[in-house]
Order: C-alpha cells, then structure tokens, then sequence
C-alpha cells in the first residue's frame, strides 16, 4: 500500500486491487463502457488514481459511491482491498434498498416441483413462458 499523496496508480489497477473487478481486463472494460466514473468525469484506464478522489463505480445492477482512501497495485486479502476505499453511507443505503426490492421481488416465485410434462413442455413453447403452467 502507497501512503504518500503525490504517488498515483493506474485506474484498472487500482479496481483490481481494490477487488472490484476479478480482472484487469475486466476493470479496462467496465472504464471503457462507461461504467466507472472519476470525479464525475469519465475515465480511461490509465487514467491516474490519487488519495482523495471520488469514484462511482457501476457494477451489475450496484452501484458504488466510494472515495480512495489508499493506493495498491497488488491484489491482497479483502481485508487490506476495504481498507483501499470508503463508500458513502447514501451510496450503501441505495445498494441495501436496491437489494431489499430485488429480493422482494422474488419472493413469490417458486420453482415447479418436477420436470413439465408432455403437455406442460407445449404450453411453454407455444407461450414462451416459463411460468405457463
């Protein structure tokens, strides 16, 4: 870990290290899509990471408010990647409220006891729907 506030590290290298992304390759292609945002500006992956700085990370349906609070460019244990960043307490409700509708969404569906019959196969064919039954 880098303490000093002039140093500075690649963007993709510091998600990896981060734990973000379980690549370098895939942190480059989230910077690249538009998916990680710097300062509200968006970013490329070589664009240089400092103490201090504000990213919004877009991950799946999550999204991260953090700040950079330390710099790596080594992939360590999950502990040492949390103590890379703080994430902002709204950012964390979101993602906490984001996850309570997404799991409440799925609370009424249940999976069909056993395989569909001949019958049952057509009926999803012809409706193209899983839940036709």
């Amino acid at each position: 870990m880098t303490e000093s506030n002039d140093a500075s590290v690649r963007l993709d290298l510091w998600l990896w290290a981060a734990r973000f992304f379980r690549t370098r390759s895939l942190a480059k292609q989230a910077i690249e899509t538009g998916k990680v945002d710097v300062a509200g500006q968006r970013a490329k992956s070589s664009r240089a990471v400092r103490v201090g700085d504000t990213l919004v990370v877009t991950r799946g349906d999550e999204v991260f408010e953090i700040e950079v609070r330390a710099l790596s460019d080594k992939r360590g244990s999950a502990t040492v990647a949390q103590a890379l960043y703080v994430e902002s307490e709204s950012s964390r409700e979101r993602r906490a409220a984001a996850l309570a509708a997404r799991q409440a969404e799925r609370a009424g569906y249940q999976a069909p006891q056993s395989r569909p019959d001949k019958r049952a196969r057509r009926l999803i064919r012809a409706l193209g729907d899983i839940d036709a039954l």
